[in-house]
């Protein structure tokens, strides 16, 4: 079955935050091209790290390309070419590890923001000074290689700001994919400050996204911009936010009090949302608890 064809039928359960399971395996992720390095270095602790959310419950695993660009690469001394290998080998890891396992499981190609590759925290603030023409123009060959890997979705995610929506519309007009649009915000804005009913209407008549929601925000944030995107798009609702915890880009660490809570889920799914996990710092037993509760019959009153 395809993944457009299950979110017609119920809600699918999403993995959780791969850099941090790959740091509870003892990796160092302190480098610029963060859980992407790993691709080159040590591609079966990827590979494990999806199969710990598939054994968990989720029934999608988004890849290790978040940050693999073909600039990001550069800037480190792989050529376009081992790119290219790169970028197909983060999707075949996770399909690898849903191998076996007796049930459906699908793969979600990861594209982060422009500001996740230039890993200065700016991917949470967007408004980078490129024009909608350049961002196109960095995403495109991106979203080219990824597709031809074959996976059943592309996750545009964590894009904070309308402008590189924009783009990557257009971008990833007719490479033969679907795809969801997943923004990151703060209360009922993208992080530039677009209010987010404008966003989503951005994706409403784009064919080749079947999803639109927000990943990688507080999970506070995450109700009011399900019945949102719901209400402004009229398409299934991925949302996936992150513990709750704040990013401090400067230390390269996460700040503050964890506030993710799987019987959220339920009220998500009876929002419009179609597509739930978790986003940074949402481990394995917190996505198991979200299947759980995705299993069930829904919020009650």
């Amino acid at each position: 079955m395809k993944l457009t064809e299950a979110l017609t039928r119920r809600p699918v359960v999403l993995d959780g935050g791969l850099s941090n399971q790959l740091e509870a395996a003892g990796h160092d992720l302190s480098d610029a091209l963060w859980s992407a390095r790993l691709l080159a270095d040590e591609p079966a602790a990827i590979e494990a790290a999806h199969r710990a959310y598939y054994e968990a419950g989720a029934e999608v695993a988004i890849t290790a390309s978040y940050q693999a660009t073909y600039e990001g690469f550069a800037r480190h001394g792989i050529d376009a070419a081992r790119t290219r290998e790169l970028l197909a080998l983060s999707v075949e890891l996770a399909r690898r590890a849903g191998a076996g396992l007796g049930r459906e499981v699908w793969v979600a190609a990861s594209a982060g923001p422009y500001g996740a590759m230039l890993a200065d925290g700016s991917e949470y603030r967007g408004r980078y000074g490129l024009s909608v023409d350049a961002l196109e123009r960095f995403h495109r060959p991106r979203l080219e290689t990824l597709a031809e890997a074959g996976p059943d979705i592309l996750a545009l995610e964590t894009v904070p700001d309308a402008d590189e929506a924009r783009a990557l519309l257009r971008a990833v007009r007719g490479l033969g994919v679907p795809a969801w649009l997943s923004y990151s915000v703060a209360g009922t804005h993208t992080r530039a400050g677009q209010p987010l009913a404008e966003a989503f209407a951005l994706a409403a008549d784009v064919d080749e996204v079947v999803a639109v929601g927000v990943n990688c925000c507080d999970p506070g944030d995450a109700g009011a911009a399900v019945e949102l995107a719901a209400r402004v798009t009229g398409k299934p609702v991925v949302v996936y936010p992150n513990s709750g915890e704040t990013w401090d880009a400067d230390a390269r660490a996460w700040r503050g009090p964890a506030r993710f809570a799987a019987g959220q889920a339920a009220r998500w799914r009876a929002a419009g949302a179609r597509l739930v996990g978790g986003c940074c710092r949402v481990g394995p037993a917190a996505i198991a608890e979200v299947a759980g509760e995705l299993a069930g019959p829904g919020p009650k009153g």
